[in-house]
């Protein structure tokens, strides 16, 4: 397995080197702010003539990982040559399914195969639900294979997102990447490192992803009294303070983050489903936890790599974590890097993280988390 890095930034490209051969390249994914890989053309025309065999995967972010640094306003593209791995790539709208379930069913059934070993999912981060997306690719999965992936992002302006496959990027797009044979070894790991606080409530009143009520009171108003002063910054501040949730019959909680508020309904609009029944608690940010989350995510990710040393490593972090940690975000994916090593390490800023809890287990949508998913061929 080969790799090779560019960088567009500032109008021009940087060329990392590499021994990859353009021509044998199976793979090229590219993530890049909406101005750049939505407005630009000359991006994806690009890349496309350097590898003309390839199938070219693009996703708009909240900021770009290339090696140890993080970036906006810029492209990353990581050119993918495997040598005993074939793969196959494809697409949907949301548009075309009755939810984001559906959706993910349907493309999980395009790429079955008896030497299926592996998905990588991009996804659009506005329109889709992230939680129903992972049921839907966790339906017929009985061996667990892994699926991991995120779900794209628009600085911290949540207004619209962009995805494509060999085509300009456009909105309500899923991608998803099949890996096939027995030779290609994926890990993953995801972690966030918030701090809970406050009482337990339980979820009395939601649809989908809108939530409603917590223990039978307006959630959005018990929200705001505990936000403070941060409520009059809403729904940018939500980023800062988001939500753990356990579903009934579960020991481990996910994290959700609010997209957006609804005053006039007093409603809160969250990256995934907030089934009732689930219990929930606030959280906020500790920076050296976050931080040490991301190492853990990583070791986590090698576990899956039964002792080889990767030579991709794909960080997907979310934009509240960003914000959050705002000048000190390079020392979570150098944390992450650090672990791992080895490799190619590229990745994105994203509306949420798409990956397993652990090894044998099915793929959830994690908001506010660092999702590593390594590869290397055996």
């Amino acid at each position: 397995m080969k790799t090779k890095q560019h960088h567009f930034l500032n109008n021009q490209w940087e060329n990392f080197a590499s021994d990859l051969n353009n021509e044998k390249s199976q793979l090229v994914l590219v993530f890049g702010s909406p101005e750049c890989i939505v407005k630009n053309e000359e991006v994806l025309e690009h890349l496309k003539k350097t590898y003309p065999n390839a199938d070219i995967v693009l996703s708009s972010t909240a900021g770009e990982i290339i090696n140890s640094t993080v970036y906006d306003d810029s492209v990353v593209a990581t050119a993918i040559e495997f040598e005993k791995t074939t793969v196959k790539s494809v697409k949907t709208n949301i548009n075309d399914h009755q939810d984001g379930y559906q959706a993910g069913a349907y493309l999980k059934k395009q790429l079955d195969g008896t030497d299926l070993s592996g998905i990588f999912i991009i996804a659009d981060g506005t329109l889709i639900d992230g939680a129903d997306l992972a049921r839907g690719f966790n339906e017929n999965n009985p061996t667990n294979i892994p699926i991991t992936g995120g779900l794209a992002g628009d600085a911290a302006r949540f207004q619209k997102t962009f995805t494509g496959l060999n085509e300009s990027p456009s909105q309500g797009n899923i991608i998803a990447v099949g890996f096939y044979g027995k030779d290609i070894l994926i890990g993953h790991g995801s972690l966030g490192g918030w701090d809970e606080f406050g009482i337990e409530r339980l979820i009395t009143s939601s649809d989908k992803n809108v939530l409603a009520e917590l223990d039978n009171e307006n959630a959005l108003d018990l929200y705001k009294k505990y936000l403070g002063t941060y409520a009059d910054e809403l729904p940018g501040s939500a980023l800062l303070f988001p939500l753990s949730m356990k579903v009934p019959g579960s020991d481990r909680y996910l994290i959700r983050t609010v997209l957006g508020v609804n005053d006039e309904e007093k409603k809160m609009i969250f990256a995934g489903s907030m089934p009732e029944g689930s219990k929930s608690r606030l959280m906020t940010g500790n920076f050296a936890k976050l931080i040490n989350a991301s190492a853990i995510a990583a070791k986590d990710s090698l576990e899956g790599m039964k002792n080889h040393k990767p030579d991709l490593t794909l960080l997907v972090s979310c934009v509240g974590r960003k914000l959050l940690l705002h000048s000190r975000i390079v020392e979570e994916v150098e944390a992450a890097e650090d672990v791992i090593l080895d490799g190619t390490v590229s990745g994105f800023y994203s509306y949420g993280g798409i990956s397993p809890f652990g090894a044998c287990s099915p793929c959830q949508l994690h908001n506010q988390t660092m999702t590593i998913t390594t590869f290397a061929e055996a």
